[in-house]
Formats: structure tokens, C-alpha cells, sequence
């Protein structure tokens, strides 16, 4: 454990927002382009990683990796990473660890589907149902966490073992579904209401604008509010570049989204809207509530957070609550894409949930990790799982692929403290 609280925005912010040392009252300073790059080397170094793997399976795929449908098959198959990675980042800056996510979507999946074709359960409902077991077993897990004094680890071992014997009990060999709007979850798309532009979603490319239009009055909006505040601000010419950056990123992504699907339905997944809106909500609670402020500060230094009249049981119970929830989401989308539920759903769902945090910059001991280093991370999985699915690799050999990426990850997370140190 850290000896000291974390910001969680610190990964995010960059050098050039730090107070300028010198007398009040004068005018802030700009950071140079030299302080802002190696003043947030892990940082752009985590995006320069996804650019390069994509790269490299592009290459590897000939150049199958970016065709449109591959990138909506990329979110629609890993759509349970991104998810699952939110919560379990939750759950690693809090010092804990989650081992039961696979055989709790598994015996989740496997309720909701047994509800619906045996008990003729509403598809709504079923979602409701599905949501609120997932929430009676992240309450389980905190309160033998949080309350009973359990270590997370002993814990969620217990609820691998026990929740994926009870998903073999409930879903036996195999339990399909019929019913259309739940499958249309994972794998539908956003209503055209703009029609196609010259072949392309309009809404989709209507989309991609607001975003590039946000994002750079964003960037406007953050440098402004340094120099106000006296702050050293970033150069004119680097928020130019991240605007540039940006731009290209954002209109490529929504070419390939605006071009996929076929002559009557494609655009924006509806899988992708779910994402996105948890991103949002999850960014917002690390960064501007409470719960996200003492979920850093428990991470950070327990003792000092009980010092400082944080409930760090009330904590731990949260995090594991929300999990559950993150969880049960989770195993919405699996189901839906599946469209059948069986015993051996979400093998190893944990493990790309952990690897994708330590890649996107999770420490070990807790307390630092950002939503969209994660995410970042998530998506180097995804794109290992996508792009070595497409070359025909054997289950072996990715295994091996994200064991040794998961290593290298938490070594270069360790090296980069000593050296601080």
C-alpha cells in the first residue's frame, strides 16, 4: 500500500497544471512541450501502446483488423472487458481484488435465462432480475469484505467456486433464447433517423461532429480555467496538437461505425451506447463525489483515511456493491450475444478485467488508476482477442500473449516507483 493519498485525476492532469512557484499575483506561465511530455510519460505512453498494437494485428490480420464490422464485432465481443475493467479498477484502488467475475456473469446469465424460458419472464424484467442479483452478490462479497474482515482475495475465490457450481446447476448443458429485443441488446444498432450520407449512418457522423466540437472546446475550456486560476498553463500549440489528435481519431472511428452494418441497419451499436454512458457516469463518480475521493483515499492510505473520519468498511462494502452491478451489466450483454446461457460462460472474464487495469496504469498497491486508462487497456485486450481471432491463433497461445502483456505491465509499473523513489 502507498504511503500517501492520490489524486485520482493525477494520471489524467498534465505537468503543466501545477502551480507556478513565484510571487501572487503574477501572470501564470506556460509549461514547456518538454515538461508535458516526460511530466506524463505513462500517461500518452498507454495511448501509444493501443495505436501500436493495432498497428502491429493490422499488419499481422492483413489489414482484416479495421475493417467497419470488425470494429463493431471488437466492441460487441469485448463489450464485457470494458465493463467489467470499470468495476474491477474501482475495486483495485481500493486495495482489493475481484476472482469471481467469470462464474458470476456465468450463473447470472444463466438465471435470467432460465427465468425467460421457463417462467415466460418479460425480457424488461428479466434485465431488472438480472441486475438486482448481480447487487445481492456484490452486497455477499462486501459484507464478508468490509464487515467480517475477509481478504477480497479468500473472498471472491469462494464466490468463483460457489457461483460457478450454481451456474452449472441452473444452466445445465445449455439454455437458448428466443426473444429478439434482448438479443438485440448486443447486437443492434442505433436507429437510422438520419438516413445514409453518401452510404455512411448520418447519424453516426452527426455523432462523430458533436464529439470533435466537444472535445476541443473541452481542451479551450481547461487551458482558460488554468490561466484564470493562476496555473502554468499548456501551450497553445500542444492543445492545438491534442485538438488535432483528436480530430483525426474521433472522424476515423466514425467512418469505420458509419460504414458498418449492411444497406439497412448499422451505425452506432447499441452496446457501444451502454459503454459510453458507463464510462461517463463512472468517470464522474472517481473524479467529483465523495465516494470516488474516499475510494483514492482508502487506496491511498487506509490509516490515514480512518484518521480523517472516512468509514473505509462503508467503503470496501461500496465498491463490491457496485461491482456486482458492473457485474450482472456485464452479464446482460454476454446473454444477449450468446443468445444462450451455459456453465461455462465467462471463463477467465476476471482476468482480462485485472490485466486490462494494471495495462492502463493501475498500481499493484492501490490507490492510483484512471477510467480511461482502463479503458485504454480494455482495449489493448480486446484488440489481442480480436486481432489473434481473426489470424486463427490457438486458445494457448493467446493465454500466453496476455499472461506475458500482464506481466510486463505491473514490472513497468514497479520499475517506474523505484525509479521514483
Amino acid at each position: 500500500m502507498s504511503s500517501s493519498t492520490v489524486s485520482p485525476s493525477a494520471p489524467e492532469n498534465s505537468a503543466g497544471q501545477m502551480r507556478k512557484n513565484g510571487a501572487s499575483g503574477s501572470d501564470p506561465k506556460e509549461a514547456s512541450i518538454k515538461e508535458l511530455l516526460f511530466g506524463n510519460v505513462r500517461s500518452y505512453g498507454i495511448y501509444l501502446a493501443l495505436i501500436l498494437v493495432i498497428i502491429i494485428f493490422q499488419i499481422l490480420t492483413g489489414g482484416r483488423l479495421l475493417f467497419p464490422n470488425n470494429v463493431v464485432a471488437l466492441f460487441q465481443q469485448n463489450a464485457y472487458v470494458l465493463i467489467t475493467a470499470i468495476g474491477m479498477l474501482m475495486v483495485i484502488i481500493g486495495t482489493h481484488i475481484d476472482l469471481s467475475v467469470g462464474s458470476v456473469v456465468a450463473f447470472i446469465g444463466g438465471v435470467g435465462a432460465y427465468a425467460m424460458k421457463n417462467w415466460g419472464m418479460n425480457w424488461i424484467l428479466a434485465v431488472a432480475f438480472m441486475l438486482l442479483i448481480g447487487l445481492v452478490i456484490g452486497a455477499w462479497h462486501g459484507f464478508w469484505v468490509a464487515y467480517v474482515g475477509v481478504p477480497a482475495f479468500v473472498t471472491t475465490l469462494g464466490g468463483m467456486l460457489i457461483f460457478r457450481g450454481l451456474a452449472t446447476v441452473v444452466a445445465g448443458e445449455s439454455i437458448p433464447l428466443q426473444s429478439r429485443p434482448f438479443r438485440a441488446i448486443a447486437k443492434d444498432y442505433l436507429p437510422n433517423i438520419f438516413g445514409f450520407w453518401g452510404g455512411l449512418d448520418g447519424l453516426t457522423i452527426v455523432v462523430g461532429l458533436v464529439a470533435i466540437v466537444l472535445v476541443a472546446v473541452s481542451q479551450i475550456r481547461k487551458r482558460r480555467k488554468a490561466i484564470s486560476a493562476g496555473l502554468t498553463a499548456e501551450p497553445m500549440g500542444w492543445v492545438i496538437l491534442k485538438c488535432a489528435i483528436a480530430v483525426l481519431a474521433i472522424g476515423f472511428a466514425t467512418y469505420l461505425f458509419a460504414s458498418s452494418g449492411n444497406s439497412t441497419q448499422g451505425g452506432i451499436p447499441i452496446v457501444l451506447v451502454i459503454i459510453g454512458l458507463l464510462i461517463g457516469i463512472y468517470w464522474f463518480v472517481l473524479n467529483r463525489t465523495v465516494f470516488g475521493r474516499d475510494i483514492y483515499a482508502v487506496g491511498g492510505n487506509r490509516k490515514a483515511a480512518m484518521l480523517s473520519g472516512i468509514d473505509t468498511r462503508k467503503v470496501d462494502f461500496k465498491i463490491f456493491l457496485n461491482m456486482g452491478l458492473l457485474t450482472g451489466i456485464a452479464a446482460i450483454i454476454t446473454l444477449s450475444r450468446l443468445a444462450s446461457a451455459t456453465a461455462a460462460t465467462g471463463q477467465e472474464f476476471e482476468m482480462d478485467a485485472i490485466a486490462a487495469c494494471f495495462i492502463g496504469g493501475a498500481a499493484v498497491a492501490g490507490g492510483v488508476g484512471t477510467i480511461p486508462g482502463a479503458m485504454v487497456g480494455a482495449l489493448i485486450m480486446g484488440v489481442l482477442n480480436q486481432g489473434l481471432s481473426i489470424m486463427g491463433a490457438d486458445a494457448a497461445i493467446v493465454k500466453t500473449i496476455k499472461g506475458l502483456v500482464v506481466i510486463a505491465a505491473v514490472a513497468y509499473d514497479l520499475i517506474s516507483k523505484r525509479k521514483k523513489a
